[in-house]
């Protein structure tokens, strides 16, 4: 019996038509246009649309967090930094843990699927949503291709068609006007909750916290302008003879208030346009108020603020990288709770209908999302040879998955190291190690000398005499890298970068050799 991703038993009927053109309550809220709450917002009104969505009433929600995103560029412009960080990552959908052949054959399958599907990079930006939202509802459709039932696409819906099950505030239903509301049906929708805060749905988005810098900014940005309005420009005042008519003051009047815009204008003769200095004032309290709000903002959007914003002051590298840390463990975050989704609401719903090892919701291959990088790779790479060289045994199945590096198969060609001859190799560490104790202007060692040295130091027998020879070579190349690399480039101008990066490889060689012997 085919059962939902909870084990309750479910019919295919619900995947032939979509559920919101079947019910015309939730169609007909379809048409209908959000309304823009936040025109006279006022801390009282915010409030109530607060406590309107822990009631239930989602649209509220809903339509303040549409408005805040469209009106404040700092909100959109952080926002996008944190969806758009999700999308366009490798990923992979593993087997069961000791998958048979044929688990192993429906996780490929799986991957296949949504490797063909068009649509699945827009719904991973569109699960993003659910970061200001709380949720994120699109619809899937489905249509039977090649003796298999796959999802060909989705409609994104708005958030203002849910509410909440009086009984259960984590529960989404469609509102269909009735008290509980409407069930989605299973294997219809892929519905995203991001829990960016613990507690129910309706407080699971970042809206109730960018809520209120939203609501003072815009007053602060109010008054900026009235402030710029009143002081920003100077005083015109008009002075008419005595005995002028309403009809020339009139007059007069349109010309003090048209000259400021116009830069020009006629008056009756015998009256005159004096211009004042602009009254003195300060908007550094209204930037003040506005800079604040946008660096709270920032802090719950991304954890911090130098990834958005720097004050000149502050703004040192290494804060820096302290905010992208944040901003990195964020996004981790983000991708955990997006795969916890797709598991359940996109690659269950396939297996189930067409796994041919399909036989409960026990044993279920999973998507994963690859977010290794080479940075990672190299710090793993170096501990894991010292490791493995004082004896640990570290299984190479833990580092291909560590790694995001698949298993090789049988027939599949492999990376090998190039094969040198130990001759070749070790006269070239010879000749380059040469060159750069000669640039340090000791032209007292001969080849001789340092050719015993390296032989010493390849047998691990580090005497005295050759710590002399290699030592200044061992403290240039330790300094960094990047030294190494540009003076590398200086005594050898004709090589290419291949080279290079071979000739320093070579030289590091030394260095980590003698750091092993010396530690």
């Amino acid at each position: 019996m085919l059962v939902d991703i909870n084990g309750d038993p479910l019919t295919l009927d619900t995947l032939d038509e979509k559920q919101t053109d079947n019910n015309s309550r939730v169609a007909s809220l379809m048409k209908e246009y959000a309304d823009h709450p936040t025109q006279g917002l006022t801390p009282a009104k915010l409030a109530n649309l607060l406590r309107e969505a822990e009631q239930g009433n989602l649209a509220a929600m809903a339509d303040l967090a549409k408005d805040m995103e469209d009106k404040d560029g700092h909100i959109s412009c952080d926002l996008g930094k944190r969806r758009r960080a999700i999308v366009g990552l490798d990923w992979n959908i593993k087997a069961p843990r000791n998958a048979s052949p044929l688990e192993q054959r429906d996780a490929d399958m799986l991957g296949e699927i949504i490797d063909d599907a068009t649509w699945f990079y827009d719904l991973l930006f569109d699960f993003s949503d659910a970061i200001l939202k709380g949720f994120s509802p699109n619809e899937l459709q489905w249509d039977y291709v090649e003796k298999q039932q796959i999802i060909t696409g989705y409609e994104f819906r708005d958030q203002n068609i849910f509410k909440t099950h009086p009984d259960n505030r984590n529960q989404l239903m469609l509102n269909d006007g009735s008290a509980e509301g409407e069930q989605p049906n299973p294997f219809a929708w892929a519905m995203h909750i991001h829990k960016s805060k613990s507690g129910y749905v309706h407080r699971a988005g970042l809206v109730s916290v960018l809520s209120w810098p939203f609501l003072f900014k815009n007053y602060s940005v109010r008054d900026l302008a009235e402030f710029l309005e009143i002081y920003g420009l100077p005083v015109r005042v008009g002075k008419y003879p005595s005995g002028a008519n309403p009809k020339e003051k009139a007059t007069l009047l349109r010309a003090v208030m048209s000259i400021g815009h116009n830069a020009g204008g006629i008056i009756p003769k015998g009256m005159e346009i004096d211009f004042q200095s602009a009254a003195n004032g300060q908007a550094d309290p209204f930037e003040s108020m506005i800079r604040w709000c946008e660096l709270t903002q920032s802090k719950a959007i991304l954890g911090g603020t130098l990834t958005s914003q720097a004050d000149g002051k502050t703004s040192t590298n290494a804060l820096g990288n302290v905010h992208a840390d944040a901003l990195s463990s964020i996004t981790q975050s983000d991708l955990h709770q997006i795969e916890q989704t797709i598991n359940r609401d996109i690659l269950y719903p396939l297996y189930a209908l067409n796994g041919k090892s399909y036989a409960g919701n026990r044993r279920l291959p999973r998507f994963e999302f690859d977010n290794s990088t080479s940075d990672e790779m190299r710090d793993l790479a170096y501990p894991l040879r010292s490791l493995v060289q004082l004896g640990m045994k570290v299984p190479k199945s833990w580092v291909h998955e560590r790694l995001n590096i698949p298993i090789a198969k049988d027939g599949d060609d492999i990376l090998e190291a190039p094969t040198e001859p130990m001759s070749n190799s070790t006269a070239a560490l010879k000749a380059s190690s040469l060159a750069v104790l000669k640039s340090e202007g000791i032209s007292n060692r001969s080849q001789a000398q340092l050719d015993t040295a390296l032989d010493a130091i390849t047998r691990g027998d580090m005497r005295e005499e050759y710590k002399t020879v290699l030592q200044p070579l061992l403290d240039k190349l330790n300094q960094s890298e990047e030294l190494a690399a540009i003076e590398l480039a200086e005594l050898y101008p004709m090589l290419d970068q291949d080279g290079l990066t071979d000739l320093l490889t070579r030289l590091f060689f030394v260095s980590e050799l003698w750091g092993s012997l010396n530690a």
